[in-house]
C-alpha cells in the first residue's frame, strides 16, 4: 500500500496493511545528510532532497516539509526580526517584532508567492512532488495562531497580554488566522496532500485562556481548509502537556491530531473519542534519544495499544539531531509489524 493511501484508510477506518508511521525528522533529516541545519531551513529544495533521502533510508511515510517557525515571522517583519544560528532554528524572542504592540496596525498579510521564504516552502513542496511521486504523502505547514503570535510579540510578553491587553491579543491571533488562511492553499497546489498547523505555545496556558482566544482562531483555519478542500488532511501538532485542552480540541474538525510524550494517551483517548487519530506520544528524549531499540520498540506498542486503531507511529515532537539510527529504525519496524487492530 503506498503511503498517502495508508494514512487515508487509517483515518477512515478502513483496511490497511500496516500502521503508518510519520516522526517529526528536521535537524536529523539535515544531519543525514550532511548539511547545516541553517542551509536545510533556508533552501526548500535542500530540505526536499534530505526528506526524501531520509523516508527512502528508515521507510517513513511522509515528507515533512516543516523546519523553523521563522518564515511567516520574516515575510511579515522582515529578516531583521530574528536572529540565526548556525546549529539551530532562528530565535526571535530577544528580538520580537512587536515589542511596540502599536505595529501591529502596519503588519500585511505576506503573499506566499511573493519570493520570501514562505515562498521557499512552496518550492521545497514541488521539488518534493516531483522527486517522490504522486503516492507520498507531502505534509505541509502553517504556524498556528498562538504560535506564530508569540514570535512576533515574544512568548514572556504574549503571556502577560493575556490578562492585560486582552483585545490586542484577539487583534493579533486574528491577524496571525489570516496568514495561515492565505498560506495553505499555495502549499496544496503545489503538492501538499497535508497541511499540518503547529501552535507548541498552546501546552503554557489553561483550558479558559485556550477556549477564549486560541480555539476560535484555530477554528478559523481549519474550517477554511475543510470547506474549501475537504480532501486535505488537517494535522494539529501541540507539543508539551496538552491533556487539560484535548476536551475543547476535540471540537476542531482535523484529521490527525499529534500528541507529545507527557499527554497520558488513555486519557487522551478518552477525551477524543475512540474515532480521532492520534499520532505520536513515543518519548523523543527518555526513549528515542537515550534508550535501546527495545525501549522504542515497547513503547511504540504501549502507544498502538492506548490509542487503538486510529493511530500513527511517532514520537509527538521533533526527533533530536542525535538520536540514533538503530532507534528510529526500531519505531519503524515496529509499524511494519503491526496492523491498526493488533492492539
Amino acid at each position: 500500500m503506498k503511503t498517502l493511501a495508508r494514512i487515508r484508510s487509517v483515518i477512515a477506518g478502513g483496511e490497511v496493511d500496516r500502521l503508518p508511521v510519520q516522526p517529526m525528522l528536521m535537524m536529523l533529516a539535515a544531519r543525514e545528510r550532511g548539511t547545516p541545519f541553517v542551509n536545510y531551513v533556508r533552501d526548500g529544495r535542500i530540505l526536499a532532497e534530505a526528506q526524501v533521502r531520509i523516508a527512502d533510508k528508515y521507510g517513513i511515510d511522509c515528507l515533512l516539509i516543516c523546519s523553523d517557525p521563522a518564515r511567516e515571522v520574516i515575510d511579515i517583519a522582515g529578516d531583521e526580526s530574528v536572529s540565526w544560528q548556525e546549529s539551530g532554528p532562528a530565535i526571535m524572542d530577544e528580538v520580537a517584532a512587536l515589542t511596540d504592540k502599536q505595529r501591529l496596525g502596519s503588519f500585511r498579510v505576506p503573499d506566499p508567492l511573493g519570493g520570501g521564504r514562505m515562498h521557499d516552502r512552496i518550492i521545497g513542496i514541488e521539488t518534493m512532488r516531483r522527486t517522490a511521486g504522486p503516492d507520498m504523502s507531502i505534509v505541509g505547514w502553517v504556524e498556528g495562531p498562538l504560535a506564530l503570535g508569540a514570535e512576533l510579540r515574544g512568548l514572556s510578553n504574549l503571556m502577560v497580554d493575556f490578562y492585560d491587553d486582552p483585545a490586542f491579543v484577539t487583534d493579533l491571533l486574528g491577524f496571525c488566522a489570516d496568514v495561515a488562511q492565505h498560506y495553505w492553499e499555495p502549499q496544496v497546489q503545489a503538492g501538499a496532500d497535508t497541511i499540518g498547523m503547529s501552535d507548541a505555545a498552546a501546552s503554557i496556558i489553561g483550558p479558559d485562556l485556550y477556549e477564549r482566544f486560541v480555539l476560535p482562531a484555530q477554528m478559523r483555519v481549519v474550517r477554511a481548509i475543510k470547506e474549501r478542500r475537504p480532501d486535505v488532511i488537517v494535522r494539529l501538532h501541540m507539543c508539551g502537556q496538552t491533556g487539560p485542552l484535548l476536551t475543547r480540541m476535540r471540537d476542531l474538525p482535523v484529521d490527525i491530531y499529534e500528541l507529545d510524550f507527557p499527554v497520558d494517551l488513555p486519557d487522551a483517548r478518552r477525551a477524543l473519542g475512540d474515532d480521532r487519530v492520534i499520532l505520536g506520544n513515543v518519548s523523543t528524549v527518555g526513549v528515542l534519544l537515550d534508550g535501546s531499540p527495545e525501549d522504542v520498540y515497547e513503547a511504540a506498542g504501549a502507544a498502538h495499544r492506548a490509542a487503538g486503531k486510529y493511530h500513527i507511529v511517532g514520537g509527538g515532537c521533533e526527533l533530536s539531531p542525535n538520536t540514533p539510527p538503530e532507534n528510529l529504525a526500531a519505531l519503524v519496524a515496529y509499524a511494519r509489524d503491526h496492523r491498526p487492530d493488533d492492539c
